[in-house]
């Protein structure tokens, strides 16, 4: 959006709520359990990963294509390669912010915590706006490791599959957001964050 915040105001915008990024993990989980098509989806995409690597595991072992220590190091591998995503994912975060207009981005971490966010400082960024920016790394990384998947072989693929069910769950801050603006559909939503007060803001435009 071309607004800014001090904008908002006598745009009719209206606050609806803020979250602080210390607080981050409730406000996910409240409204992951929200039934709605993004919490919905989240939780389909975890279980169907879930089934195909089971499913892949048990045949690609029962073809003979490797032991079980060997499975088990591999999908080991796969894990610790969901972990080594982490920076990818937010710089994803960081352009696709950047393709929808924000001249800044910047990072925050809280490994106690174990959140980590991209951000666009002062950037107003409307639904669909923040649709691209949220769900930039799910759809880039996952289609990435699918396609690779078809080139390696049994054993890299349970590592491959790893990376890809334990990445999707790390997607839920996301997801979280993204059932935030849904469970709010029937107002016009608009989003910015503050980095030194370490808050987000969410409005609503006034009828």
């Amino acid at each position: 959006m071309k607004l800014k915040p001090e904008e908002l105001e006598s745009s009719n915008y209206v606050l609806l709520d803020t979250l602080g990024h210390k607080e981050i993990i409730p406000f996910i989980k409240i409204y992951l359990k929200k039934k709605n098509y993004f919490s919905r989806l989240y939780n389909f995409a975890n279980v169907f990963n879930l089934i195909f690597l089971a499913f892949c595991f048990s045949l690609y072992k029962i073809n003979g294509n490797y032991g079980w220590d060997n499975g088990f190091t591999h999908l080991s591998y796969g894990i610790c390669m969901a972990f080594l995503l982490i920076p990818i994912h937010e710089y994803i975060h960081a352009l696709a912010y950047k393709s929808q207009g924000a001249l800044q981005t910047s990072y925050d971490a809280n490994l106690k915590k174990f959140y980590f966010m991209a951000m666009a400082d002062q950037f107003v960024a409307s639904k669909k706006e923040f649709q691209v920016v949220a769900l930039a790394p799910f759809v880039t990384i996952s289609a990435t490791i699918l396609l690779a998947f078809i080139f390696v072989s049994p054993v890299w693929r349970i590592a491959l599959l790893g990376t890809l069910t334990t990445h999707t769950a790390f997607c839920s801050g996301d997801f979280g957001l993204l059932s935030y603006f849904e469970f709010h559909k029937d107002k016009t939503v608009i989003t910015y964050d503050d980095k030194a007060k370490g808050l987000s803001y969410f409005l609503e435009l006034k009828k």
